[in-house]
């Protein structure tokens, strides 16, 4: 899974587009809401490591953390209710989805 492949992913969902929120800065991307104008992903590169974070339920963040290796609390944001997925080669693209289609209803 790639940065390109989150994108098309994400724009697959009702009514989201993309947008570059920080000035001088066109990789960092983020997924939001038409209507609310909300984040539900931010996509970014961290010492040439893919990261995407995705908003959870807070009860869910403790178990995703002890369970994957790649999800760990969120890169400048509330760590409580966002998490940072670090996309590599063995990340689950199913659940990469099912976290990105969580944060999008978390967000609406």
């Amino acid at each position: 899974m790639d940065k390109e492949e989150i994108i098309k992913y994400c724009l697959t969902l009702e009514d989201t587009f993309k947008d570059c929120p920080f000035p001088d800065d066109f990789e960092s991307v983020t997924m939001k809401h038409c209507k609310n104008k909300k984040w539900f992903a931010l996509i970014m590169n961290v010492n040439n490591k893919l990261y995407l974070n995705v908003k959870t339920d807070p009860n869910y963040s403790d178990i995703l953390r002890n369970t994957y290796d790649y999800i760990i609390p969120a890169y400048h944001m509330n760590k409580e209710h966002w998490n940072t997925i670090i996309i590599d080669g063995k990340v689950d693209k199913v659940l990469v989805k099912e976290l990105i289609k969580e944060s999008y209803k978390l967000t609406k």
